[in-house]
C-alpha cells in the first residue's frame, strides 16, 4: 500500500490532469472524486525503470494489480500489500476510500480515489492516516457542511495537500522543491467542483478563485503563481473574504 501511495505522488507530479470534486450530500456528508491522468507520468516511470532496471523498487507491479472496478484501500492493503491492519480507525476509514484504475483497451489512463460519504470526523481519520500512506484529500471536502450550509475557510485554499505529499519523509528537499516547481510549469490551473444535491440558494463572500458555474455547483480555480511563490512576490487578490458562505435551498 505504501508503493501504491508514493506511486500515486509520482503521478500527482508528472500527470497532465488531476480533477476532483466534492459532493455535497443533504445528510451532512459529502463525497469526494479525484481523477488522476497518468499517461504521460507512465512514460516517465517505464523510462526510469528501463535506465535502473529496478522495476520492484518503484512499485509498478503493484499498480498494475488494482482493479478496474472501485476496490476499497482496506482491500487493496490486504490483498495487495499483505498489510496486518488493526487499528479500528483506520479500517473504518479505509473500508470508505475507494480506487479503480481506468483503462483504453489495454492502455492504462490513470487512477481514480473516491472518499465516499464523508462525515467531518471521517476526514479527520483520513487526514490522520494520510501521515502513513500520503492520501491526497482536498481541503475543500474539509470545510463546515450542515447538511444546507457550507462555509468555505478561504484561508485554507492552499493545496496543502499536495505540498505535504511533496515534502513528505521519502522525497529530499532538493526533490521537493523541484516537484514544487515542475507543478508551477506543469499545471496552469488546478481546479475543485463543489456541487450539492440541493439548489444554490444564496452566496455571500468574494474571491478570486471560487465562482458559481451553475444553480447546484461552485468551482475553484487555484492560482499556482500565488500558492507556490514567496509572499514578497504575490499579486494582490481583488475579492479575498476570508468566509464565502453557500446556502443551499
Amino acid at each position: 500500500m505504501r508503493r501504491i501511495s508514493f506511486l500515486i505522488t509520482l503521478f500527482v507530479i508528472h500527470s497532465c490532469s488531476v480533477e476532483s470534486e466534492v459532493i455535497f450530500h443533504k445528510d451532512n456528508t459529502s463525497t469526494t472524486m479525484i481523477d488522476i491522468d497518468m499517461k504521460d507520468a507512465i512514460v516517465v516511470l517505464k523510462s526510469k525503470i528501463a535506465d535502473t532496471s529496478q522495476t520492484k523498487e518503484t512499485g509498478i507491479e503493484d499498480l498494475g494489480k488494482i482493479p478496474k472496478g472501485w476496490t476499497s484501500t482496506y482491500k487493496l492493503g490486504k490483498n495487495i500489500r499483505k498489510l496486518k491492519i488493526e487499528d479500528p480507525d483506520s479500517i473504518q476509514v479505509m473500508k470508505k476510500i475507494f480506487m479503480k484504475s481506468n483503462f483504453d483497451k489495454d492502455e492504462m489512463l490513470g487512477l481514480s480515489l473516491k472518499m465516499d460519504h464523508f462525515s467531518k470526523d471521517d476526514y479527520q481519520k483520513a487526514g490522520k492516516l494520510s501521515k502513513n500512506y500520503q492520501i491526497p484529500i482536498d481541503q475543500a471536502a474539509m470545510n463546515s457542511w450542515d447538511g444546507k450550509t457550507l462555509t468555505i475557510d478561504t484561508r485554507e485554499l492552499t493545496l496543502n495537500g499536495i505540498k505535504n505529499i511533496l515534502i513528505n519523509k521519502d522525497v529530499s528537499p532538493i526533490q521537493a522543491q523541484t516537484s514544487i516547481e515542475y507543478v508551477k510549469m506543469m499545471y496552469k490551473k488546478i481546479g475543485t467542483t463543489l456541487r450539492f444535491e440541493k439548489k444554490i440558494k444564496s452566496i455571500t463572500g468574494k474571491h478570486d478563485w471560487i465562482t458559481k458555474t451553475d444553480d447546484y455547483s461552485l468551482k475553484i480555480n487555484y492560482d499556482l503563481n500565488y500558492l507556490f511563490s514567496p509572499e514578497k512576490d504575490r499579486k494582490p487578490l481583488i475579492n479575498a473574504d476570508e468566509k464565502v458562505i453557500v446556502v443551499t435551498e
